[in-house]
């Protein structure tokens, strides 16, 4: 899911003090509204109620969309700084070098941004309901294990495959965030997350191919 570059790791900090939104599953779809319980404050009860009518401290409004969104971006995310781990030592061409430096250095401030989302709003950074693998984009655990044993333009080749693969998923799932969330301020989150990683696919596919 996913990688923002330097636009995006900028949005992240600018938006620190303003955080909301979240989203659903492999695919985040509108339905009817699911229930959601919020957690009470020490010595209260939880407080059940529909997903489509939950607001935050800060008094924004939020849904299951834009929940289940923003915990399956954490992992989509953070596969996405896996790759870009394993570009030292092995990337052949400079510029992919430098450009997953970039992904991985733009992502992790986002996975903070969206951990903290969840955080303000006493949610889990992770829902068991989720099957991560199936979100789009995600590569196997062969694959990622496999890439690691490559070098040279061979690496550049697989590398390429796999982070647009991963791009492309990370702006579907954003769209679907998009089309159902409430949440503003994740809404542009994920607007500008779709415009650099599509600007990302554009600069890998004119990197040389070996």
């Amino acid at each position: 899911m996913v990688a923002l570059g330097a636009g995006g790791a900028a949005w992240a900090a600018r938006s620190g003090e303003d955080r909301s939104a979240a989203a659903p599953r492999p695919t985040v779809s509108s339905g009817p509204p699911q229930r959601v319980v919020l957690p009470g404050r020490p010595g209260e009860e939880a407080v059940v109620t529909d997903s489509d009518n939950v607001r935050a401290p800060d008094g924004s409004t939020f849904n299951a969309i834009d929940t289940a969104f923003v915990q399956m971006m954490i992992v989509h995310h953070g596969q996405a700084i896996e790759l870009a781990k394993l570009a030292p030592g092995r990337a052949g061409d400079r510029t992919l070098l430098a450009l997953a430096d970039r992904i991985g250095a733009a992502q992790a401030p986002e996975v903070a941004w969206l951990q903290g989302w969840l955080r303000d709003r006493r949610l889990p950074e992770s829902d068991p309901a989720h099957d991560h693998q199936s979100m789009p984009g995600m590569q196997t655990a062969a694959d990622m294990t496999a890439l690691t044993g490559l070098t040279g333009a061979e690496f550049d080749r697989e590398f390429s495959r796999m982070m647009i693969a991963h791009h492309q998923g990370a702006i579907q799932m954003a769209g679907d965030a998009l089309g159902g969330g409430e949440d503003a301020v994740l809404r542009e989150f994920a607007n500008e997350m779709s415009v650099e990683q599509g600007s990302e696919i554009r600069r890998i596919r004119q990197l040389p191919q070996g």
